[in-house]
């Protein structure tokens, strides 16, 4: 049934479009469509958006929507789409409302009564993800890391008994100092793809321990945009250091309480809870 204003006007359709996060040809043919018939589109960056827009004929009118216009401008987005008005939502790249101000529009086309639609496409957390060699079944999406140390490791502090796959968003000149603090709280033995530049002509993926990574970025300058996909917790502790102490912190950070994390430790190094608790009182 039409969701219609009282003045009869049946409101439009706010659709969430995935545009290329590199290769043009990653565009669907449907986006491409929606987006020429739309009365308007909501861009992150109009410049950039528009060398998109012109690459594929597209002449819809766009207008500018960002994380420091969102407030502002979201409310006369949502009037415009109850006058009966289609609008098209893009970010930078891959799918809106992924670390960027379009999931705050679809929160308040929602509230409206308007209905929000999807145009699925490229996204890098996914694209990542699946080609990462790491587990694929269950997995967090943790974006990009907080920029103040204190926040970077509360987040992480949080995350690290996880036992499905994280997901991470990363720029390059910030790589280096990420990949340390997720050695130092994740455990460096720990199992992660680099992505770089996905789609793009210099796409890698290198596979490796967080240690292996920090030590290659150490000699390479980081460059291109990164995803960073770091296997769970129970993975991790298949391979983990024989080493007590770490071990001992890893069962606790998958919730276990002390008596069952010495007992856990014990298991799998073959030793008595004795050895175990001795060697924990000698690292206090």
């Amino acid at each position: 049934m039409d969701e219609r204003d009282d003045c009869g006007r049946v409101p439009g359709v706010l659709y969430l479009a995935a545009t290329p996060i590199g290769n043009l040809e990653d565009m669907t043919y449907r986006a491409v469509r929606i987006m020429s018939e739309a009365d308007l589109i909501a861009a992150e960056d109009t410049r950039h958006t528009r060398q998109l827009l012109a690459h594929f004929d597209i002449h819809t009118r766009l207008v500018s929507y960002h994380e420091h216009n969102k407030l502002t401008k979201g409310p006369e987005l949502v009037d415009y789409m109850l006058s009966g008005k289609d609008l098209v939502c893009v970010s930078d790249a891959g799918m809106p409302g992924i670390c960027d101000p379009g999931s705050h529009l679809a929160g308040l086309a929602i509230e409206a009564g308007i209905e929000v639609a999807p145009l699925p496409g490229a996204n890098a957390a996914l694209s990542a993800l699946i080609c990462s060699g790491l587990d694929t079944t269950r997995f967090t999406f943790a974006g990009f890391l907080p920029r103040t140390a204190k926040k970077q490791r509360e987040l992480l502090e949080k995350v690290k008994g996880h036992e499905e796959t994280l997901i991470f968003y990363e720029a390059p000149h910030h790589l280096k100092a990420t990949l340390k603090e997720m050695a130092a709280f994740l455990g460096e033995w720990r199992k992660a793809a680099v992505c770089r530049e996905l789609t793009k002509k210099f796409e890698e993926f290198r596979r490796g321990t967080l240690a292996e990574h920090l030590a290659y970025y150490a000699e390479n300058e980081p460059r291109g945009e990164f995803v960073i996909v770091v296997e769970g917790a129970g993975e991790a502790l298949e391979h983990a250091p024989e080493n007590p102490m770490e071990l001992y912190e890893a069962f606790l950070a998958q919730g276990m309480d002390r008596k069952e994390a010495m007992r856990e430790t014990a298991k799998k190094l073959g030793i008595s809870r004795r050895e175990v608790y001795a060697i924990l009182l000698g690292n206090r």
